[in-house]
């Protein structure tokens, strides 16, 4: 399948020369969805952190379940690869209490 623009109001197809160049920019952006994928996975993990932190304070006991919840928060990007982190991700559920 060639690749093609419209110049003019015409179909043209892109020259060898575009077409390597557009499969440089499509690799590179291909290469660094994974990079992208963590990098949100890692905010998103943060803020859900983030929210939870004030039940971690000197005065509050911390209960198993949410000791457990923030471990998971935590650990969740060791647990994925460069495609796993690319699919719907599947967050700890936050405990009731």
């Amino acid at each position: 399948m060639s690749r093609h623009h419209i110049v003019n109001g015409q179909k043209v197809d892109f020259t060898e020369a575009e077409e390597k160049e557009r499969d440089a920019k499509e690799k590179a952006w291909a290469d660094g969805a994974s990079a992208r994928a963590f990098l949100e996975l890692r905010s998103e993990r943060n803020i859900k952190l983030a929210g939870t932190d004030w039940r971690a304070m000197p005065d509050l006991t911390l209960s198993d379940e949410w000791k457990a919840y923030r471990k998971l928060l935590r650990d969740l990007p060791s647990t994925l690869n460069d495609t796993t982190v690319l699919e719907p991700i599947t967050w700890p559920e936050e405990p009731s209490s």
